[in-house]
C-alpha cells in the first residue's frame, strides 16, 4: 500500500479547454545515446523528449543509464529526459580521480549546463539518491524538485556484501571473483534456473549485470573508490539526515520497494519524517529497483508528482549561467559526439546560438 503525505505546493487543475501540445514522434521518445567531453573525460548519456521540465535520472553504484530505459519513453512524452552514465560507470570514462558524492554532483551539474539546461527535476536511485541530495544541497538554483528512489545516505544499514567490499584486500579479491570464467558460471546458473521454470527477478538480474561489469579493471577501481567514499565495514558513513530540512524548499518525493534487500525500507519512512512536506510511495512486494520491476507505475507516480507540484526556482542570473556554460564547452573542446551517427562534431557556438534562439 502506498503512503502519501500531500504537499502544499499542489498545482491548480488545468482548464479543460486548454490545448494539448502535439504528441512527440516515436523517435523523440526513445532514449538516444550521446556523449560529451567534460574536463577532459568522456561522459555518455541518454536523452529523449523535449520541453520543460527537464528530468535528470541518476543511477546507482555499478549501474548505468540503461536502468532507466523502460521509463524514459513514458517520461519523454511530456518532458526532456537526461540520464547520464556517471564517471566510472557504463560507457563513461573511468579515470583515477574523485568519486565522492560532491564530485558526482558537480559532474551532473556541469553536464546539465553544457547541454543548455538551467534546472531540472532530479531523480536519484540508490547511490544516485545520495548524489541527488548532494546536488540539491550544493547547487540549489539547478534543482526544481527532488525524487529519492531506494536512496543511499539516509541511514547506516546496507547489505553486508557491500560493507565487506570496503575491506582492505578487496582490490585483490575482486579480480578473482569477477574473472570471465566465474562470470560464465554465473550465466550458466541463470540458464539452469530458466530451464526449471524459475526466473531471476529484476533485483537479481540487475545485480548480476553490475557484477559482470566488474570484469573491467577501470570499473573495479571506480567501484571501490565510490563504495569507500560512502561506506565502511559498519555501514553507510555518509548521511544527509541531519541536512534534510534544507530540502524543504523543494517539492520532494520518496519511492521505495517494501522488499528492498540492499537498503531497508525504514530509511524511507525516516526520510519522510525529516523532510517536511515530502510525499512517500511504498511499492509493496518490490525490491531495490522499482523502475525496473514496476516501470509503468513508477513512471506514472513520477509524472503525477511533477504535474501536481510547482517547481522551486532560486536565483541564478542569465549572465552567470551563460558564463559557466561557455567555460564548460570551451573546456570540452567545442565538441560532442552521438553514437548513433558516426560521431559528428557540433560546434559549441552553434549549440549556444540555437539555445539562445529557442
Amino acid at each position: 500500500m502506498a503512503t502519501t503525505t500531500p504537499t502544499d505546493r499542489k498545482k491548480p487543475a488545468a482548464a479543460s479547454d486548454a490545448k494539448s501540445p502535439p504528441k512527440p514522434r516515436l523517435s523523440e521518445l526513445l532514449p538516444r545515446q550521446q556523449e560529451i567531453v567534460l574536463h577532459g573525460h568522456r561522459v555518455t548519456y541518454r536523452v529523449a523528449g523535449s520541453g520543460e521540465p527537464v528530468v535528470l535520472l541518476i543511477h546507482g553504484i555499478v549501474g548505468c543509464a540503461a536502468q532507466w530505459d523502460q521509463v524514459i519513453p513514458m517520461l519523454a512524452e511530456r518532458y526532456t529526459v537526461v540520464a547520464p552514465d556517471l564517471l566510472g560507470h557504463g560507457e563513461s570514462a573511468k579515470p583515477r580521480g574523485d568519486y565522492s558524492l560532491g564530485a558526482y554532483a558537480a559532474s551532473v551539474r556541469d553536464l546539465l549546463v553544457a547541454l543548455g539546461h538551467r534546472r531540472a527535476t532530479v531523480v536519484g536511485h540508490s547511490l544516485g539518491g545520495g548524489v541527488a541530495m548532494q546536488f540539491a544541497y550544493e547547487y540549489p538554483p539547478f534543482a526544481e524538485r527532488l525524487v529519492l528512489v531506494s536512496s543511499g545516505g539516509l541511514g547506516r544499514e546496507v547489505h553486508p556484501l557491500l560493507r565487506a567490499a570496503t575491506l582492505p584486500g578487496s582490490e585483490l579479491v575482486l579480480p578473482l571473483i569477477a574473472h570471465p570464467r566465474l562470470l560464465g558460471l554465473g550465466a550458466a546458473f541463470g540458464q539452469l534456473l530458466d530451464r526449471v521454470g524459475l526466473r531471476a527477478g529484476p533485483d537479481i538480474a540487475e545485480m548480476a549485470r553490475g557484477y559482470n561489469s566488474l570484469a573491467d579493471a577501470g570499473a573495479r577501481q571506480a567501484f571501490l573508490h565510490t563504495l569507500r567514499a560512502v561506506l565502511d565495514i559498519s555501514g553507510q558513513r555518509v548521511s544527509a539526515t541531519d541536512r534534510l530540512y534544507l530540502a524543504e524548499l523543494l517539492p520532494s518525493l520518496i519511492i521505495w520497494g517494501s522488499g528492498d534487500p540492499l537498503i531497508p525500507v525504514k530509511h524511507a519512512t525516516a526520510a519522510q519524517r525529516g523532510l517536511a512536506g515530502s510525499q512517500l510511495e511504498i511499492f509493496e512486494g518490490v525490491g531495490h529497483f522499482p523502475q525496473l520491476q514496476e516501470p509503468i507505475r513508477f513512471a506514472h507516480t513520477l509524472i503525477d508528482f511533477i504535474e501536481s507540484t510547482d517547481p522551486t526556482q532560486l536565483d541564478f542570473t542569465d549572465a552567470d549561467f551563460d558564463r559557466l556554460r561557455e567555460m564548460l564547452l570551451r573546456g570540452a573542446g567545442d565538441q560532442r559526439h552521438s553514437s548513433g551517427g558516426a560521431g559528428r562534431k557540433v560546434r559549441a557556438a552553434a549549440v549556444a546560438a540555437s539555445a539562445g534562439s529557442a
